[in-house]
């Protein structure tokens, strides 16, 4: 990344920094495959020990705490599973997604590959689960959270004419985007002209309901640092052109290890392998541009 490079624009550079920078971070903190289920956890032990759940010294409530509430007709609402009853959150007017393509088993085998052995030489990169589901973007919009159900039946209208399923995409090389000591590593497809009519299908479909720009509520939640905000923002904003069309690289990311490690790999021979799309879904970006929240999917596979 270029030392010149403003503040304020996001580049495929910049985002990779800002996603290691967070993933190095979080992994010192909890164990890189089950970040989520690890907070969750930690978080739920401060709602026992009654119901059975974990005793915890802070925030402790005990069954004694429980029977004074019924005894005086109180009722006890639980922060972890009545929280959007107790307080529900206010639905953004915009909402910031990826139209995404998921692969078929030969893929997902060939990162998770991949990924373990970036795991190895660079325990704090993070692992392909759930909250980093192996993908290729074929856009990221702004839409109207109004008209998130037109447009999840306009995509899946291309989806379904284009046989998505049946393409045959040839994996032929790995990359890695460099931020710092590190880099974003993965595996390169190259773009067919099916793949490219289908990101242009995708795109002119999801134009009628998007929008420009977007507040960062658009996405699951804000950085910490604010600055980044707007970086995301403006790259989410200028996907298209800049990732579009003559720009778009296909790519599944496999992990992060130091460019060093990355320079060696990427030297070794490739085996180039065929694959095709098995699933297709739209999810809401959270910070760093990663995608956080599934809000719909599709099995292209029948």
């Amino acid at each position: 990344m270029k030392a010149a490079l403003s503040p304020k624009v996001l580049t495929p550079e910049l985002v990779c920094m800002l996603f290691l920078t967070a993933a190095v971070a979080h992994a010192d903190l909890l164990p890189a495959s089950n970040e989520g289920k690890v907070a969750q956890s930690v978080r739920g032990y401060s709602y026992g020990p009654t119901n059975g759940l974990p005793n915890a010294r802070p925030g402790a409530f005990t069954q004694a705490l429980r029977n004074q509430a019924q005894k005086e007709s109180l009722t006890v609402d639980s922060m972890k599973n009545d929280w959007e009853q107790v307080s529900p959150s206010e639905q953004p007017s915009v909402t910031a997604i990826d139209v995404l393509l998921e692969p078929d088993a030969t893929m997902l085998e060939h990162a998770a590959t991949n990924n373990a052995r970036l795991l190895t030489v660079f325990p704090k990169g993070f692992a392909l689960d759930e909250t980093h589901r192996p993908h290729i973007t074929l856009v990221q919009r702004f839409v109207r959270t109004a008209d998130l159900d037109q447009v999840y039946a306009a995509v899946y209208k291309v989806l379904a004419s284009a046989n998505v399923n049946a393409m045959k995409l040839e994996a032929y090389k790995y990359y890695y985007t460099p931020a710092s000591g590190v880099g974003l590593a993965g595996i390169v497809a190259r773009p067919t002209p099916e793949l490219l009519k289908l990101q242009q299908q995708v795109i002119a479909a999801v134009t009628p309901f998007t929008v420009q720009t977007g507040p960062i509520t658009a996405f699951t939640s804000p950085h910490e640092d604010s600055s980044f905000d707007a970086m995301l923002i403006d790259y989410v904003s200028t996907f298209v052109p800049k990732q579009s069309g003559e720009h778009f690289s296909p790519h599944v990311s496999t992990g992060v290890a130091t460019r060093e490690y990355l320079d060696k790999m990427l030297a070794e021979p490739f085996e180039p392998f065929t694959f095709s799309p098995a699933g297709a879904a739209v999810y809401q970006l959270g910070p760093f541009g990663s995608a956080v929240k599934k809000l719909k999917e599709w099995d292209l596979k029948h």
